[in-house]
């Protein structure tokens, strides 16, 4: 059976009701997140000035590389899943690809609510321009928080779970609508930053700005850390390929419309807002709670008071249907698995009439509750770090490996100029990784998700009969 057909087979009980401009537009408002709107003051004092840039431009450049690879894997196994289904496929539904799909589901029970929470925290610490008595903690701590922003992020996940409890024809609907709303914040920002940019602000360079020290190095792995994770969402069609329209076409067209428009867009609004407001003043707000509203004050100062709330909620809306994108695609992932007896049964559980998975759905929104009481620095770093180091990296050499062992597999689409995105890509994570300081600090955690997912596999593996453990056959079926 041939990737394409089993694929299919997999995702037989889904319905194949996106378009590409469904795709693109949902794959669009999950890239489009809280990110770009509250982590500029984060990049900007970690490079130490406008150099900053530099985070924005060669993390753009490692999305659309790792998108290479995303789009050329999506295509030839275009089911439901995303990495878990080409973990499995690459190297062996029976072998070394049950025991990486498995951990690949594994972190995700981790990194996607990690995403989810991200976003809704965003979503609530804007909202505290509006009402700043929200920025109040009942409870404090290094890690955690307990306030009103911590309610509000409850009540956002609540909100998008009912949203999405339905099927994937009028979920497009809405992700088209909250497209426009997405579009037009942008648009706006970049309008209003252009309108009175000021270059000699814009271009304020510090002294030794571009001299390559351990320091700039160090900031530069800081910076596109940050910008790593604003965009982050790029492969999200991937995980519902079981439900686009002509998948082979439209997921590879959906991810790489999505990586260039939101790059262009990602660069020239943080130009704009660089060319109004001081590098030193942005720097200076990274560690205090005004750097979640920073665009709003801006437009404040720039057209008045009306204009900071009228785009603060504009804000608001974007974060919201990033995370309503975020999760529909993460929902789709662990019933993959469960439908292929990888993951925990009751995961491949479908809407009677609307088919879509509603335990993963459930499951995967009621942990990102729980992750709304941490603090968003620490999300956002331990997502990263966690996603890069158990999916990533792993995909990428999966595919080298890939198109070494099975030249003549089907290829719909065929990454550019191979293999320089792919490896590209693999040395641009490896640097964000560990070019930063205390960075050993987030790689340690991931280190001990992979050791507890290891101990649940095998003990699993050795209840079942399967392997690696005695009575399994450790006959390869790689690239089948």
């Amino acid at each position: 059976m041939s990737n394409t057909e089993r694929s299919q087979h997999d995702d037989e009980h889904l319905v194949r009701g996106l378009s590409l401009g469904g795709a693109t537009a949902l794959n669009m408002i999950d890239v489009i997140g809280i990110g770009p709107f509250i982590t500029i003051p984060l990049i900007i004092s970690a490079m130490g000035g406008p150099q900053a840039m530099l985070g924005w431009i060669f993390g753009a450049l490692l999305s659309l590389c790792d998108g290479l690879c995303w789009a050329e894997l999506g295509a030839a196994m275009p089911g439901s899943g995303g990495s878990y289904r080409y973990l499995n496929e690459i190297y062996g539904r029976q072998k070394w690809g049950r025991l990486l799909s498995f951990l690949f589901i594994w972190q995700l029970s981790f990194s996607a609510p990690l995403s989810i929470a991200s976003g809704c925290i965003g979503f609530s610490q804007y909202a505290s321009y509006l009402k700043p008595s929200l920025e109040h903690a009942w409870i404090s701590h290094p890690r955690f928080m307990v306030g009103p922003v911590t309610v509000m992020s409850i009540a956002t996940v609540i909100v998008v779970v009912f949203l999405l409890y339905r099927g994937v024809v009028q979920i497009e609907k809405i992700s088209k609508f909250l497209w426009v709303g997405v579009m037009g914040t942008m648009a706006w920002i970049i309008f209003a930053g252009l309108t009175h940019f000021q270059p000699s602000r814009a271009f304020d360079f510090p002294p030794g700005a571009f001299t390559l020290s351990h320091n700039f190095f160090l900031g530069l792995g800081a910076a596109m850390l940050i910008a790593t994770y604003d965009f982050w969402g790029y492969y999200n069609i991937a995980f519902l390929g079981g439900e686009v329209r002509d998948p082979e076409r439209n997921i590879p067209r959906a991810m790489l419309y999505s990586i260039v428009i939101v790059g262009v867009l990602y660069v020239v609004m943080n130009i704009s807002i660089l060319g109004v407001m001081p590098w030193r003043e942005l720097a200076q707000t990274a560690q205090s709670n005004t750097r979640y509203y920073i665009v709003a004050t801006m437009m404040e100062r720039l057209y008045g008071h009306w204009a900071g709330v009228l785009v603060a909620l504009l804000i608001m809306w974007t974060a919201f249907a990033s995370v309503f994108s975020l999760l529909l695609g993460y929902s789709r992932v662990p019933y993959a698995a469960a439908r292929d007896g990888n993951y925990f049964k009751p995961f491949a559980r479908i809407h009677p009439t609307q088919k879509f998975p509603t335990v993963s759905l459930l499951v995967l929104g009621g942990v990102a509750i729980l992750c709304c009481f941490l603090r968003l620095a620490d999300v956002i770093a331990a997502l990263v770090v966690i996603r890069i180091l158990l999916q990533f990296v792993v995909q990428i050499l999966g595919l080298l490996y890939w198109r070494w062992s099975r030249p003549d597999a089907p290829r719909p689409f065929k990454m550019w100029i191979y293999p320089v995105p792919a490896v590209l890509a693999l040395v641009g994570f490896i640097y964000v990784l560990f070019v930063r300081t205390n960075s050993w600090q987030q790689v340690r955690y991931a280190v001990v998700i992979v050791v507890i997912g290891l101990a649940i596999y095998l003990v699993r593996a050795w209840r079942r009969g399967e392997w690696p453990m005695p009575g399994r056959s450790a006959a390869s079926d790689v690239a089948v």
